[in-house]
């Protein structure tokens, strides 16, 4: 059995930056077990899989998964999966028209819009297929812990670290400075005691941050789910533009703001977050980006 895949940077105008996504365009015929160990070869913070839609009206079935588990929902596979079906032009057999995608997974429907230029498909942004939630506040201690901080280096003043979710969870953090964010360094034996995986995906830190080119960086940690850390993470940073605006005071408010990750690391990406707000109420979520493509080959199963 043999599989063409592909490789495309995410969040990123330039080959080398973003978040590196595997997709296979046709993963008909594979079991959930050979999709997680195929994940585990690429070793990639995710990899797709593209199945025929349940839904005729939809574009397609996707399933994402991390070294060590399958996802609900996640950002990057998203906004990179669609690039790369679009890019094709057609999926198990149909054509891929149009500037709007629907994908299928576990969390629900994705809704995705196309960006084009000359032509030429180039960046895609999704629409969080749940809304805005949020859990249970998570101590400064905790949190200075599993990221090698000091509890001064997290900053309540906006709100307390939290568990919210747009169909992951994450524990989210404002810090004081640009500086503590580049110090921060996950203890995967805390996150274990503290955050095991049924309890939230990774911790993602942030600060405000005018440098370039963007508003907000910041930096997510996910080691129990097989990545260390992550060069940009959608499923988070949605979330973080519709914490950002719950916070806010106005009752009706369409926030917009572009958030960089992956700085700290090497692989710089650039992201496009908005959020709704109506009534007091977070009612839409979005976020998007750029994708460069990279690598094309066969996996042969035998």
């Amino acid at each position: 059995m043999k599989l063409d895949f592909v490789t495309v940077d995410v969040f990123t105008d330039r080959p080398f930056g973003g978040n590196p996504l595997a997709v296979l365009p046709d993963a008909r015929g594979l079991s959930t077990g050979q999709m997680q160990a195929i994940a585990a070869e690429f070793n990639l913070a995710e990899t797709t899989f593209v199945l025929p839609p349940r839904d005729p009206g939809h574009t397609a079935e996707v399933r994402i998964f991390t070294p060590r588990a399958e996802m609900p929902f996640a950002g990057h596979p998203n906004v990179g999966t669609a690039f790369v079906l679009a890019r094709r032009g057609t999926c198990h057999g149909r054509p891929v028209t149009g500037d709007r995608l629907v994908f299928e997974e576990k969390a629900g429907l994705v809704p995705l819009d196309l960006t084009r230029e000359k032509g030429a498909v180039v960046a895609a942004r999704l629409a969080a297929p749940v809304p805005l939630a949020l859990g249970e506040e998570i101590a400064p201690e905790i949190v200075a812990a599993i990221c090698g901080l000091e509890p001064g280096d997290i900053r309540t003043a906006t709100h307390p670290p939290v568990i919210a979710s747009c169909g992951n969870n994450f524990v989210f953090a404002e810090l004081s400075s640009r500086a503590a964010l580049a110090r921060a360094a996950v203890r995967t034996d805390r996150m274990a005691e503290h955050l095991p995986m049924a309890r939230a995906v990774g911790v993602h830190l942030y600060v405000p941050a005018r440098e370039h080119g963007v508003e907000i960086q910041s930096r997510m940690f996910a080691p129990l789910y097989g990545v260390p850390e992550d060069p940009a993470t959608g499923s988070a940073n949605v979330v973080l533009a519709g914490l950002l605006a719950h916070f806010r005071p106005e009752q009706d408010l369409t926030l917009a703001t572009t958030i960089g990750q992956g700085f700290d690391m090497g692989r710089p990406s650039l992201l496009d977050a908005a959020a709704e707000k109506k009534g007091g109420t977070v009612v839409a979520t979005y976020v998007g980006g750029r994708c460069v493509p990279m690598m094309a080959g066969t996996i042969d199963l035998g």
